[in-house]
């Protein structure tokens, strides 16, 4: 199988060696995702809602740029520096995410790149 690098401008460049997305078959592998503004590469920090919704916007971008988009992802891995932003990840989740749900894990980090609060990771498995 052939492997395909992904690239978008709808969602912030790498910073770092690695690819925004790998697609092999009908398989995107998502990098994860901070809440980088891709326009300006400047973090979305004002509030932890601020940098929930940016994250997955950035995740749908990578998404649509594999073919697909977020009801594609078969699994959801969210990162956090502080595990008491779990029920507003998942309130903010809910408004990208219809049923039925991806499978996903949701685990406690102590830090994370640029001083974000949160990154998330996915696999899209496309038609």
């Amino acid at each position: 199988m052939t492997c395909e690098i992904i690239h978008t401008d709808d969602a912030p460049a790498a910073i770092g060696t690695y690819s925004q997305a790998v697609k092999i078959g009908n398989t995107a592998y998502l990098s994860g995702q901070i809440p980088l503004d891709p326009k300006t590469m400047t973090l979305t920090n004002a509030t932890i809602e601020d940098e929930i919704h940016q994250v997955f916007k950035n995740l749908q971008a990578v998404a649509v740029a594999c073919g697909g988009g977020l009801k594609d992802i078969a699994k959801l891995n969210i990162f956090l520096t502080d595990l008491g932003h779990f029920a507003k990840v998942n309130e903010i989740m809910s408004q990208y995410f219809v049923q039925p749900f991806p499978a996903r894990a949701a685990i406690g980090v102590a830090a994370l790149p640029r001083g974000s609060r949160i990154e998330a990771d996915a696999v899209v498995v496309l038609e």
